[in-house]
């Protein structure tokens, strides 16, 4: 019976969640409509919708696995410089500009899923502040991979080199990631619908796992790996799984981000991209998906809504930080969440006074 209960509260939160963010979506499209909203907050409407997915994947492993990892940056410069490569490729044999995108967002996630396995074996042995450190190497290395990566395309089709460019084009060829200079001149194809639909996506699978028994398998290993490998559940296993799970959506949120922009170099996806997905996960709240998506998006606004008080913005979003940390910190917190459990649940107290009242 409690089993049911919680898959009944599970589904009601995924259908809270899914409710909230195309309402949310509504309402965006409307101010777009009727001009409501600056051309600078609307340029942020795509890179607003890849760091949710960031936010949410990540704390997959953050929250639900409950390992420090400092490299997702590089999982989302491995979906990021794929996309561009795939959309480039396809140009000519798929016009469809959204089509074209979801391949490269689905082939993103898969080479940042086979990334996540490569790094994840040896890594994920490691524990606590060692795991963090192997993690921020790998962002780290990757992005120097990139920065001396070189691809080109011509009619004998796809090129590559390191270190220095070692092949010659054809005439009419064109070079789509050339080193440090990274790749310009790419077609923004990206869209707010786009991140919209890829959102949901990323809501919808990772709530089902998480309310799955792989899901429960995952916390079970994070709050007592002893315990949960002496009732059969592998622990390397079950890491490994939600590791790759979460370099697979910051693939697909990197290919989402790059086609937003004409120009991408390896910079944008440095250790401070990481730490700011990792702020986005420990503001809203370790293990709260809402608490992800919430941080991301106003994190990611906020200074610019700030930008009128040119001597005070930043003084005002270090204090915001500062409150949302000494809240998700707080014994309020505590409260609100177990209050909340209790309604749901139905508080034991209130129907033991209910019984005894029918028993008189």
């Amino acid at each position: 019976m409690k089993s049911i209960k919680k898959r009944m509260a599970g589904r009601r939160d995924s259908l809270i969640s899914f409710g909230i963010v195309i309402l949310a979506y509504i309402v965006i499209q409307i101010m777009i409509s009727t001009g409501n909203i600056s051309s600078s907050l609307k340029g942020q409407l795509v890179p607003i919708c890849a760091y949710i997915v960031m936010a949410v994947s990540l704390n997959l492993t953050v929250g639900f696995l409950g390992e420090l990892s400092l490299g997702h940056a590089g999982f989302m410069s491995v979906g990021a410089f794929t996309g561009i490569v795939v959309t480039t490729s396809l140009a000519q044999a798929i016009p469809s500009a959204p089509l074209r995108l979801a391949i490269a967002m689905i082939i993103g996630g898969i080479f940042a899923a086979v990334a996540g396995v490569i790094v994840g074996v040896p890594v994920l042995r490691l524990k606590g502040d060692y795991l963090a450190i192997v993690t921020l190497a790998f962002g780290e290395i990757i992005k120097n991979i990139i920065n001396v990566l070189y691809i080109g395309m011509d009619g004998k089709g796809l090129h590559f080199s390191l270190l220095e460019q070692r092949f010659a084009l054809e005439d009419g060829g064109k070079m789509i990631i050339n080193g440090p200079m990274g790749v310009s001149g790419v077609t923004k194809i990206s869209s707010f619908t786009s991140g919209i639909i890829l959102i949901l996506i990323t809501l919808f699978l990772i709530l089902n796992l998480v309310h799955s028994r792989t899901g429960r398998a995952v916390m079970s290993v994070r709050d007592n790996r002893i315990a949960a490998e002496s009732i059969g559940i592998s622990a390397t296993r079950y890491r490994l799984l939600a590791f790759v799970i979460s370099a697979a959506f910051a693939g697909m949120a990197g290919t989402l981000y790059a086609m937003n922009f004409s120009t991408v170099t390896a910079n944008k996806f440095d250790f401070n991209t990481s730490i700011l997905v990792l702020v986005f996960v420990v503001l809203g709240g370790l293990g709260n998906i809402w608490g992800s998506i919430i941080a991301a998006a106003l994190l990611t606004v906020l200074p610019e809504l700030l930008r009128g008080l040119n001597d005070y913005r930043m003084l005002i979003y270090a204090i915001l930080l500062i409150v949302m940390m000494i809240f998700n910190n707080s014994g309020l917190k505590t409260h609100l969440l177990e209050k909340r459990a209790a309604r749901r649940a139905g508080d034991p107290q209130k129907k033991t006074e209910l019984s005894d009242k029918e028993e008189v």
